[in-house]
């Protein structure tokens, strides 16, 4: 029977191109990364000459433009985002930091969170202490930037369980507590347990503190006090040059008394004529020490 040739019915894969091997049409080739096929047989005839060879496959970029995201991406934390001209590398913030946009809008970046109302510093009390100030003086305080300052106190409780040992507090001004006959405040106190109640003001003027609570707080910490002292301005130049300001507070505590049986409320709105910044402030027991407590302080922004 005769034979007959049907020549090459399928494409031959001869791997990377050798200049001194003898290639045939529909072999294929490999050559700096891309795929080529032989058109026309020949010997040492490059894959960049189109009269014997045809591309088959074309390699994409090699990175050399910002497209590699192998060689942009460096550190760990590293992010990856584009900007107008490619792909850039972010890298990564500091403990802390949020990712937003930068001011023109137009890339990310780590900065702080910002908010107005700020929190500051924590002082805690653990074992019985004279007096407990928080006081940011040549540290957290910055009555440029802040209009005034909250100061949350809880589970305040005393040594002395009198009823007549009650808390007061003054204000600091450059790291010291002003004792000067300088505070002015009214104030309205609230008693009630299970058979009565009472409500009552009272002023002081000229004194040598503010008042803080109604009654005592007995030396257990389920049976403390809570509140809130607020600066409601830093003192001094408050609006920058139009004037002089003295700092004004308002303050609002409770606490239980030593049988739990009754409540105590003291709400309390006053000023100190002193014409410089605050700097903090100093927790004063009138008997005893201060056993347990926590306060801490938020600045309000301007």
């Amino acid at each position: 029977m005769a034979t007959l040739n049907l020549g090459r019915i399928k494409p031959v894969f001869r791997g990377a191109y050798n200049n001194g091997t003898a290639y045939v049409i529909d072999d294929i080739v490999t050559s700096g990364g891309e795929t080529f096929i032989c058109i026309q047989a020949s010997t040492g005839n490059a894959v960049s000459s189109a009269t014997y060879w045809t591309k088959l496959a074309e390699k994409g970029t090699n990175g050399t433009n910002g497209t590699d995201v192998g060689t942009t991406l460096t550190t760990q934390g590293d992010i990856l985002y584009r900007d107008g001209s490619g792909l850039q590398r972010l890298p990564k913030g500091t403990a802390g930091q949020v990712l937003k946009m930068n001011s023109g809008a137009t890339a990310p970046e780590y900065g702080d969170l910002s908010s107005d109302f700020v929190k500051l510093a924590t002082v805690n009390v653990s074992s019985g202490v004279s007096t407990v100030a928080i006081d940011g003086n040549g540290s957290w305080i910055d009555n440029t930037l802040y209009g005034g300052y909250k100061f949350y106190l809880r589970n305040i409780s005393t040594s002395n369980d009198s009823g007549s040992s009650v808390v007061r507090f003054r204000l600091n001004f450059s790291g010291s507590a002003n004792s000067s006959s300088k505070y002015y405040s009214f104030a309205k106190a609230s008693a009630g347990n299970s058979g009565s109640s009472s409500v009552s003001a009272s002023y002081a003027w000229q004194a040598t503190e503010f008042g803080l609570s109604y009654n005592n707080m007995d030396s257990e910490e389920s049976r403390s006090g809570y509140g809130v002292i607020e600066l409601l301005n830093t003192g001094g130049d408050e609006n920058n040059g139009s004037g002089s300001y003295y700092p004004n507070i308002i303050s609002d505590f409770f606490s239980h008394h030593s049988n739990s049986t009754s409540l105590y409320n003291y709400n309390q709105m006053g000023y100190i004529s002193e014409n410089a910044p605050v700097s903090g402030i100093t927790i004063i027991p009138s008997g005893g020490n201060i056993d347990l407590g926590t306060i801490t302080v938020y600045g309000r922004k301007k």
